[in-house]
């Protein structure tokens, strides 16, 4: 079996694995959200980009607020198939669902990344590693509905995500092409103040989506999104449909 081969059957045993240990929780609630999702890496040189994202996450599909998320970062390209990033994410959550937190909270998120390309034929792959330093808001009950800041807690958590997009009309990804895309995502916790479980989440998405040009794109798709909570116990299976637009705009001085 070629290397490249055992190294995709690997992933996917691993998958399977942090799959199944996910639904060995005891107490499951399904519901059904939404991620509504901007994306754009606008180049500044030739090496050099902003990222900047955006996602409105609801419950229920779309009534509800279920958390709002804003990433900025700096990207570095070290190859044509090697992306280092750097950043702050603030995000808000909401109380939601079935196990809902008890108050709004508020986190500070610093996060770094790296991002590794390859492709085999008609597929494309992604390999995307995230570290994430998270200060979580502490709410303190006051009684009646109300609460203060009590501040915050540390942790830190380990992510990859593993992509792969498939050109169907098309043998690369180019304008006017139409594509699918499937992924899957592991979330781990590691270091002071993490909860009961390592495992902290699991996203596998599959979606369908079109290129508008070499630097726009829309994408949707269906998310899996299982959160264990820190009881270590109680789960929440989210049934997400998500739509994302990509976008990129290029700020490059032209002589360069």
């Amino acid at each position: 079996m070629p290397v490249k081969s055992k190294k995709i059957s690997l992933l996917i045993l691993f998958v399977f694995i942090v799959n199944f240990s996910a639904w060995s929780q005891k107490n499951i609630s399904n519901q059904n959200n939404g991620w509504y999702m901007y994306f754009g890496n606008h180049k500044l040189t030739n090496k050099v980009s902003l990222h900047t994202e955006y996602q409105w996450r609801r419950s229920d599909v779309v009534k509800h607020w279920q958390q709002s998320l804003s990433r900025i970062g700096i990207d570095y390209k070290l190859s044509p198939t090697v992306m280092a990033t750097a950043g702050y994410g603030y995000i808000v959550t909401f109380p939601y669902g079935d196990q809902p937190i008890t108050f709004k909270s508020h986190e500070h998120r610093i996060w770094q990344q790296l991002i590794l390309t390859q492709s085999s034929g008609r597929f494309f792959f992604n390999h995307r590693f995230r570290l994430e330093q998270r200060y979580l808001e502490n709410r303190l009950n006051l009684g009646n509905g109300s609460s203060i800041k009590d501040g915050y807690t540390y942790r830190n958590r380990a992510r990859y995500r593993f992509l792969i997009n498939f050109p169907l009309n098309n043998s690369v990804m180019e304008k006017g092409t139409l594509f699918a895309s499937v992924y899957d995502e592991v979330f781990l916790q590691f270091g002071p103040n993490f909860d009961r479980n390592y495992l902290d989440q699991n996203r596998l998405y599959g979606a369908l989506g079109y290129m508008f040009s070499s630097n726009a794109n829309i994408q949707l798709g269906y998310l899996n999104h299982f959160v264990i909570k820190g009881n270590g116990l109680d789960a929440e299976n989210n049934h997400t449909v998500q739509v994302s637009l990509t976008y990129n705009f290029d700020f490059r001085n032209k002589k360069e």
